[in-house]
């Protein structure tokens, strides 16, 4: 008996949490769950909690399905958490992990120490669907599973081009693509293809940059009122953005700040080209992440969060040598 199995046992409503502000491997791995879970095991109820999620995963199967507000009243027999890292991640979801009855948190973020009675945690796998992929019977995963967990793996893995991509992440996309995906479509509409708003955004972002520490880092801000003026993008909008910051020739680090809404409240996105370990900063600012990939939500002035960003990086920069 697997673990899944073993601690769905006896479980009468299960609760799925992902992160705030989910991005394709939370949306896949936490739908890839609820659909085994609702074609596979005989739970009385299984439900989907996250933030407003981005339209272009529409086409996964229980899409429409996911709940986007948290109710006090609300008690589970089982709170299941992918991707998440810590509890602040989980947003104002987190009360239903720390109300239920049991636990298992399934991720592959290097910085999580385990938030659940049960962690399955695989700091080496390259995303959450990968790690989800491991735990799930073979002959029970139908075509709507395989979707998510395709979805999943393409959005962490930057369609197979960052370094966290395995031969063992290969094997299992190319077991998926078996079970007739349609994965041309998948990667065009989910990972390439964007709205016109976000195309205006991301312009807003790649406009507004800066090359700071000699060229070796990029840094872009988006304020709040470009949000509103790009016809009210959600935060889901700035998706890609980072990556492409990123690829700008010569750029080591590469951050993006964004404002959350609430007053001097930014969310840090960072990527990183070079040896520099960003999950250690992410880290210092109360967040967390990969080695190449990591974020933190922060407080303070866009200049004065930049020159802390700086001194994290040389302190490391010191250290390499």
């Amino acid at each position: 008996m697997g673990i899944l199995t073993e601690t769905l046992a006896g479980k009468g409503t299960v609760a799925i949490l992902g992160h705030v502000n989910p991005d394709g491997d939370c949306i896949g791995s936490c739908l890839g769950m609820y659909n085994y879970l609702k074609e596979n095991f005989d739970c009385r109820e299984i439900t989907v909690f996250l933030e407003q999620p981005s339209d272009k995963f529409g086409y996964l199967k229980g899409f429409g399905e996911i709940r986007t507000e948290y109710d006090p009243q609300r008690r589970f027999d089982l709170c299941l958490t992918l991707d998440a890292s810590d509890v602040s991640r989980l947003g104002a979801f987190a009360p239903y992990l720390e109300t239920a009855a049991d636990s298992l948190c399934i991720d592959h973020h290097i910085t999580n120490r385990g938030l659940a009675r049960v962690n399955v945690i695989e700091s080496e796998a390259s995303s959450t669907c990968e790690v989800l992929f491991g735990l799930l019977e073979r002959e029970k995963i139908s075509h709507a599973v395989a979707e998510c967990l395709y979805t999943g793996i393409i959005h962490d893995t930057g369609v197979f081009k960052y370094s966290n991509t395995s031969k063992r992440t290969m094997e299992i996309a190319g077991w998926l693509i078996n079970q007739g995906l349609d994965f041309p479509t998948i990667i065009d509409k989910s990972f390439y293809e964007r709205s016109y708003r976000q195309t205006r955004l991301l312009g807003q972002a790649l406009v507004d940059s800066r090359l700071l520490m000699d060229g070796r880092l990029i840094c872009s801000v988006l304020e709040h009122d470009s949000f509103v003026r790009y016809d009210n993008c959600p935060a889901s909008a700035t998706d890609g953005i980072i990556d492409q910051l990123r690829i700008v020739r010569g750029v080591e680090v590469a951050a993006l700040l964004y404002a959350t809404g609430k007053p001097s409240e930014y969310k840090m996105s960072l990527r990183t080209n070079s040896e520099v370990d960003v999950s250690r900063i992410a880290q210092s600012f109360g967040g967390g992440g990969h080695v190449k990939a990591a974020g933190c939500t922060v407080t303070g002035e866009p200049e004065e969060i930049i020159g802390r960003l700086c001194e994290r990086i040389r302190e490391q920069w010191d250290k390499i040598g």
